[in-house]
């Protein structure tokens, strides 16, 4: 039985069936149950387990696993069994009992073991934990290998701090390693996640310039193209998709779906839809991609039907699925079809609404000048309304000259955001529209005496170089 049982677990692996996996596990140790089950796990059973854990977020069933494995002395010595215990906390986010199963390994010898750890502080935002952690290898004598000098400059990157994922470059260069494509990768994805746009550009340009011993990957590429498209420097953004054709990595999944992103938020919905049309897989991503894009466009009927085809070719929306084609039917004026899928959201695809989700209904409403019942909307949330969803409102209001519950709205509003006088500005116009002057001073005598400011609108302009 253990033998059939072993190979069963080991075919759900390798078919990537984790859930099925993790359940024949637990069934047959019964560990759900707390007794002792009818098999009894080797050694080599509980990392496969762990894997399915890890690939499932399942931190839970990872728990009773390892209070199996304490009351197995075979699998606590057991190193293999340590590690996957390790990257299980470690992918799972719960950093504390990584460190504790990592503080309790009998040897720790493995150069494996210490990644395993500098990359759960890395992905956590722990890059200083992971010097710290390079610095104590060194004084046991183990000597970090290039995996070891990536994590530790992916972690200062990814926190922001390039100047500092710099030094680390250098320290690794003078340690004998030279940067390879994951090194430059990781330093472009930090400053694009922290809006250092220029910065990821002008890395990206030192990286092609290196010539053909570090080439950019579809990795790369894919990372590389939102610092395009958020400033819509779509001159250098064709250049990175002229180069994605040469380099034979168009076609490839997340570099098409970036390319997807970049053109729709560039307002170049077309050359958006011929790609996404060419594509021979999407993602859910990509579906969002070209939802919101012609949604944003004014393409609001054309964002409904390609939601719909979604469905039909079996795609999974998820909440920033719903975001777009909310935001497609409140710009279309779409205000049925809006409420059908607000209610589909939930009853059928199980997808609970949060905060963008309400400030779309509230401003799909407000547009149509449906305002008491999107004021009756808001009063109905379960969650505390933010600033979105009453500025919907807010604006709505001023949009169909409704003063009092303007008033109301920019009151709330103010509670939430005390400092911005953006409210009190809006509610200014709205009562300036009905010719109440006396009301407007009033408003404007509020926002000098409590010194509020506006915030001030922005946009990018790409310097010639």
């Amino acid at each position: 039985m253990q033998v059939s049982w072993m190979r069963q677990l080991t075919r759900s692996s390798r078919q990537g069936s984790h859930g099925q996996g993790l359940y024949l596990f637990l069934a047959a140790v019964r560990l759900q149950a707390g007794i002792r089950g009818t098999v009894d796990p080797c050694p080599g059973a509980v990392p496969t387990a762990l894997r399915a854990c890890t690939h499932l977020a399942d931190a839970a069933s990872g728990r009773l696993i390892h209070a199996l494995v304490l009351t197995r002395p075979i699998l606590a010595s057991d190193a293999v069994v340590a590690t996957a215990l390790l990257d299980m906390y470690a992918k799972c986010g719960l950093v504390d009992s990584a460190r504790k199963v990592f503080d309790e390994m009998p040897s720790r010898r493995d150069l494996v073991v210490w990644n395993v750890l500098l990359a759960c502080y890395a992905r956590h935002g722990l890059p200083e934990h992971a010097l710290a952690l390079v610095v104590k290898m060194r004084g046991l004598g183990l000597c970090p290998d290039l995996v070891t000098w990536n994590v530790a400059v992916s972690g200062f990157a990814l926190a922001g701090d390039d100047q500092m994922a710099g030094d680390l470059v250098g320290a690794m260069e003078e340690d004998g390693f030279l940067p390879d494509v994951v090194t430059w990768t990781s330093r472009v994805s930090g400053s694009v996640l922290n809006f250092q746009y220029g910065r990821a550009r002008g890395l990206f340009r030192r990286m092609v310039a290196g010539g053909a011993r570090v080439l950019p990957s579809s990795a790369t590429i894919s990372t590389i193209l939102p610092a395009f498209s958020n400033v819509a420097d779509m001159k250098r953004g064709k250049e990175v998709h002229g180069y994605s054709v040469v380099a034979g990595v168009e076609q490839e999944l997340t570099v098409s779906s970036a390319l997807v992103d970049m053109y729709a938020k560039c307002g170049l919905v077309l050359e958006a839809r011929r790609l996404f049309d060419r594509m021979p897989l999407r993602s859910t991503v990509t579906w969002n991609s070209m939802i919101f894009g012609l949604a944003n466009s004014g393409h609001c009927q054309e964002a409904v039907d390609l939601f719909d085809r979604m469905l039909r070719d079996g795609a999974n929306p998820d909440h920033l699925t719903f975001t777009a084609v909310l935001t497609a039917c409140s710009y279309g004026g779409m205000v049925e079809v809006g409420k059908g899928l607000y209610r589909a959201m939930q009853e059928e695809y199980g997808v609970e609404p949060r905060l963008e989700h309400y400030a779309c209904v509230v401003h799909l409403l407000g547009r149509a000048g449906r305002l008491a019942e999107a004021y009756d909307f808001i009063k109905a949330m379960p969650l505390e309304p933010d600033r979105f969803v009453w500025g919907a409102l807010l604006g709505a209001c001023r949009s169909h000259g409704d003063i009092e519950l303007a008033e109301l709205a920019a009151s709330r509003l103010l509670d939430v955001e005390p400092d911005n006088a953006a409210s009190c500005l809006l509610l200014s116009s709205a009562l300036a529209s009905t010719g109440k002057q006396n009301d407007v001073f009033r408003i404007k005598k509020l926002v000098k005496r409590r010194r509020l400011k506006k915030l001030d609108g922005c946009s990018w302009l790409e310097a010639s170089q």
